[in-house]
């Protein structure tokens, strides 16, 4: 029998796909997933959830699921959120050291940080992830912990996450609807990453690409910490779309098209070929040209890879990719897919794995379960926490009070 201090459950409410992994974190620290449950998404939309009761439906399904796997009962996720509300920037915060020696403290410490963390938002949006990445005393770079340092100007720069806080409430209500509670929530980005990249990847620095049905997601790491961040509001589910418009066939057809005969890059073997579409009794109805097919994914893949190489080269951070790309998400299953995006990035991409993790290997290799996994990394990095601050469960349901106080 399992520990139930030691059960973790991450939950992803996907655009095609809700999904939650159960892990267990073992007496050294280790994760071991031991429990997986999906279902259908109906009622959401590029990330965000547009029928609340049928998403609630489908995400009873999947708690059963992964309970039934697990053997034990969820009584509260670590929830992972996504849409083109979210946005991801730095900040820097400034602190003065005002005590006589001059000597920072951990106080000073947590000042600069709030200060960090007071930017400018939209007065309807509230901060996700306020990511701690380099201290400076007095100008000099690259302190990782100013404890006990002399200087009289302390700073500090920060990846602030944030998005639009009745968005991301109408997903916290839905599931505590259910009677789970939600521990935390966590940007779908910062949880693939974290499933999928070594420590080693993250201080040579890599980019994530989480390609969902109806979102993209993307995170930097350089020099071991979270550079930059990002959504894009284009999917799988758009591929579909376009095959339809481009083909002149049912959305349904579509998808099943995409599945059987897509690609991401043109095929020789595509060149010259038409496939047959048949109705109910079998008789030909259409005949689709391959290679159309094919050219049309592969503009709206690459049109999806250069927006973020775009946006990577404005950031400045192109060259700090040394660890490569690692693409994961339902969507990065498409042929030819590593191709294309070493064509577009010019660097090695590879499909990415859940790293220093046990378990459910059937999982573990499957892209599109990467985020959720992740999101089972992120709260066995909190229950490590808790072990040492055992005022942390405390912490994470005040803040949770505090964001409903706020925003109700």
């Amino acid at each position: 029998m399992f520990d139930e201090a030691n059960i973790i459950a991450g939950l992803e409410i996907g655009t095609s796909k809700i999904c939650v992994v159960v892990g267990e974190l073992g007496p050294e620290g280790a994760l071991n997933i031991i429990g997986i449950g999906q279902s259908r998404a109906r009622g959401v939309r590029k990330g965000e959830i547009i029928n609340p009761e049928q998403v609630e439906e489908d995400l009873r399904a999947a708690v059963f699921e992964a309970e039934q796997m697990a053997d034990v009962e969820i009584r509260s996720v670590f929830l992972g959120v996504t849409g083109s509300h979210i946005r991801g920037f730095n900040n820097r915060g400034v602190h003065p050291v005002v005590s006589a020696d001059r000597e920072i403290t951990p106080d000073d410490v947590e000042d600069v940080v709030k200060n960090a963390k007071a930017v400018n938002l939209p007065a309807e949006n509230t901060v996700i992830h306020a990511v701690r990445q380099h201290f400076f005393v007095d100008g000099q770079e690259g302190v990782t912990n100013p404890v006990g340092m002399l200087g009289a100007r302390l700073e500090v720069d920060m990846h602030v996450i944030h998005g639009h806080a009745n968005r991301i409430q109408n997903a916290i209500r839905l599931v505590r609807g259910t009677t789970l509670e939600v521990d935390e929530v966590v940007f779908n980005g910062t949880a693939a990453s974290l499933a999928l990249l070594t420590n080693e990847q993250k201080e040579l620095g890599a980019l994530v690409i989480d390609m969902g049905g109806g979102t993209t997601e993307f995170v930097v790491y350089s020099g071991g910490v979270i550079r930059h961040s990002g959504v894009l509001a284009v999917g799988g589910d758009h591929v579909s779309n376009d095959l339809a418009y481009g083909l002149k066939v049912p959305l349904s057809r579509a998808e099943k098209l995409k599945i059987e005969f897509g690609s991401a890059v043109l095929t020789e073997a595509a060149k010259g070929q038409t496939i047959s579409l048949t109705n109910e009794l079998g008789l030909e109805t259409k005949r689709v040209n391959l290679e159309h097919l094919q050219r049309i994914m592969s503009l709206r893949l690459e049109e999806v890879f250069q927006l973020i190489a775009q946006d990577l080269e404005e950031a400045g951070l192109t060259d700090y990719l040394r660890a490569g790309i690692f693409l994961c998400g339902g969507g990065s299953r498409v042929p030819g897919l590593v191709q294309l995006a070493e064509n577009v990035f010019q660097m090695n991409v590879a499909p990415g794995h859940a790293s220093a993790i046990s378990g459910l290997t059937t999982a573990l290799d499957q892209p599109e379960f990467a985020t959720a996994i992740g999101l089972v990394k992120f709260g066995s990095l909190k229950l490590r926490k808790r072990a040492v601050r055992p005022a942390f469960s405390a912490g994470i349901k005040q803040a949770i009070g505090r964001f409903f106080t706020q925003h109700n």
